[in-house]
């Protein structure tokens, strides 16, 4: 049963959202929740994971997921389930892009479908943002953590500093202060 749900709601996920992995987080935190797979804090944990781990981020969580809930074999078909829409998909658009991208209907499907991508990501910002808040009221040092919370915002959205680097200074900082 654990199989059917996991290719269920991860071949739906891949199915229904564009805009890729961030897109894809609101609806993989409410399958995960749903099923009770993950706790919204475990789920916060995975979005950290899936971000320092190459590849992209819904295919990551996908199998990090499928792992925990059903080993190997759960993080196999988890991952398999999500990519497969896509790859139908860009093959079949592959198909037939060249001649029909200039079309009107085409043009205006993706001026309807852009609003959507952002309000996806946005959601799942939003999301995020509440269960690792909700994970922070039990901790310690909850001032620091909004404080390298804070700080990365800034930085990266206003400053442009380099994810890479500062993923890796706020582990250091991580480590030696909690």
């Amino acid at each position: 049963m654990i199989y059917v749900q996991l290719f269920g709601a991860f071949f739906k996920i891949g199915l229904f959202t564009l805009g890729g992995g961030y897109a894809m987080l609101a609806l993989i935190r409410q399958d995960i929740i749903r099923y009770g797979w993950l706790t919204p804090a475990e789920f916060v944990d995975i979005v950290g994971i899936a971000e320092m781990t190459p590849g992209p981020i819904a295919v990551n969580a996908a199998t990090f997921v499928g792992y925990r809930s059903a080993g190997l074999a759960g993080a196999l078909l988890a991952t398999s389930a999500v990519v497969l829409p896509s790859l139908i998909s860009v093959f079949i658009i592959s198909r037939v892009w060249e001649r029909y991208k200039t079309s009107q209907m085409v043009q205006d499907m993706f001026k309807g479908i852009r609003p959507v991508v952002v309000g996806l990501v946005g959601a799942a910002a939003i999301q995020v943002g509440a269960s690792t808040l909700q994970v922070l009221t039990s901790l310690s040092h909850q001032g620091m953590t909004l404080l390298l919370a804070a700080a990365t915002f800034y930085g990266v959205a206003f400053k442009k500093w380099d994810p890479i680097k500062v993923l890796a200074g706020c582990a250091l900082i991580g480590l030696f202060i909690f």
